[in-house]
């Protein structure tokens, strides 16, 4: 789709809200206070082989009718869950396991307690009329929100968070056993539109003109990378799904606008039940692809739904637009992570879906705890 279709859309967007068809009022940021995972320790392992392969369809035995039925995680579960790896660019590796307070658990089960909204499953990562829109104009490519979207160097995508983080998928960069190959040396490319002149790089003119007004990917290694032990084989099981995202460090803070993390609201309070994301899907190289969609089921840690997306996009940052509490700004902010397409074991038969992990309220507090370093920035979510 193109660049006047994408404006109409966005105009069309912009005029269902200012004119009431979807409720302003309730869309709001809620803001409330993020729980606190305290280091208990941390101890040095022994380093990553770095040999595992690159997967882009993940697979799963627990779908959501099955998440429905397993108990609820305790204490305990959940500070396993949450105590994490970090890898440095050196080859150094070590764990932390973390402490959590009971008492800061009483909002990160709301939606396990209903039991959600179930709807006919479709088929396929692209589910008819594909409705993805390429972003090729250079004021959009250049814009925020898309200039959040980063192409990791294994194939997937991420989304910057700070000036000098990136949240992407923890599938991306370790198979619940290694890291992958390409983790050992990551980058992550940001896309900008090559300069006039073709850059400083020697090069035929011929190969200059037709570079001339032609998007690239400018690179930038990864010094730190950060991943829940709950997305590691025999920790948590059939849920592990439920941990897939990760965070990198880049070498250098980068200039370009980023968008901040929130914990995702309940499906109901996003306008028009409705999700966005960009990333760099396979079957569209070196174009970055945007879409957006209705939510059709969620689970305490995940959310179903049908955006049409390829290999590559998994990692893209989930967001949505909500009002500044007491204000007319609406802002943008990160509420999840495209894990991808999964399929599943469904009444004995498996099934496909499309699947992003949620941003609760523990998961808002490690995540912002690894960008900031501390939790006197990760008060509120």
């Amino acid at each position: 789709m193109g660049t006047i279709q994408l404006l109409l859309l966005f105009s069309m967007n912009t005029f269902l809200l200012a004119f009431g068809i979807d409720n302003v009022e309730n869309y709001t940021w809620h803001l409330q206070q993020a729980p606190q995972l305290l280091n208990r320790r941390t101890i040095t392992i022994e380093p990553p082989r770095f040999e595992a392969k690159s997967k882009f369809l993940l697979n799963s035995s627990c779908g959501i009718e099955c998440q429905k039925k397993l108990p609820l995680p305790t204490v305990s579960d959940l500070q396993s869950y949450l105590s994490y790896e970090t890898v440095y660019s050196n080859g150094t590796r070590t764990m932390t396991e973390v402490n959590i307070k009971e008492s800061d658990l009483k909002n990160e089960f709301e939606f396990a307690k209903s039991e959600g909204r179930s709807r006919r499953r479709r088929r396929r990562q692209v589910f008819g009329l594909d409705s993805r829109f390429s972003i090729s104009d250079k004021h959009f490519i250049t814009s925020y929100p898309f200039n959040t979207a980063v192409k990791i160097s294994t194939g997937c995508t991420g989304v910057l968070v700070s000036r000098k983080h990136v949240l992407t998928a923890a599938h991306c960069i370790h198979d619940g056993k290694d890291y992958v190959k390409g983790a050992k040396r990551l980058r992550v490319g940001f896309l900008k539109m090559r300069t006039k002149g073709g850059g400083k790089r020697r090069g035929s003119k011929r190969n200059k003109r037709s570079a001339k007004g032609k998007p690239r990917f400018q690179w930038s290694r990864v010094v730190r990378t950060q991943v829940p032990k709950g997305w590691f084989k025999g920790v948590a099981n059939d849920i592990a799904v439920d941990y897939d995202y990760a965070v990198l460090e880049l070498k250098r803070p980068q200039k370009t606008k980023y968008m901040e993390i929130g914990i995702s609201p309940p499906v109901q309070n996003m306008p028009s039940n409705r999700i966005h994301f960009s990333g760099f899907d396979n079957d569209k190289p070196g174009n970055l692809v945007y879409r957006f969609c209705t939510v059709s089921d969620e689970s305490s840690d995940l959310l179903y739904q049908y955006c049409d997306a390829q290999p590559g996009a998994s990692g893209s940052g989930i967001y949505i637009r909500l009002k500044e509490p007491e204000q007319r700004a609406w802002k943008r902010k990160i509420i999840g992570v495209f894990s991808g397409h999964q399929w599943v074991d469904v009444s004995g038969a498996q099934q496909d879906y499309n699947v992003a992990v949620r941003i609760t309220p523990l998961k808002y507090a490690q995540i912002c705890f690894w960008i900031h370093g501390n939790y006197a920035d990760c008060r509120d979510g």
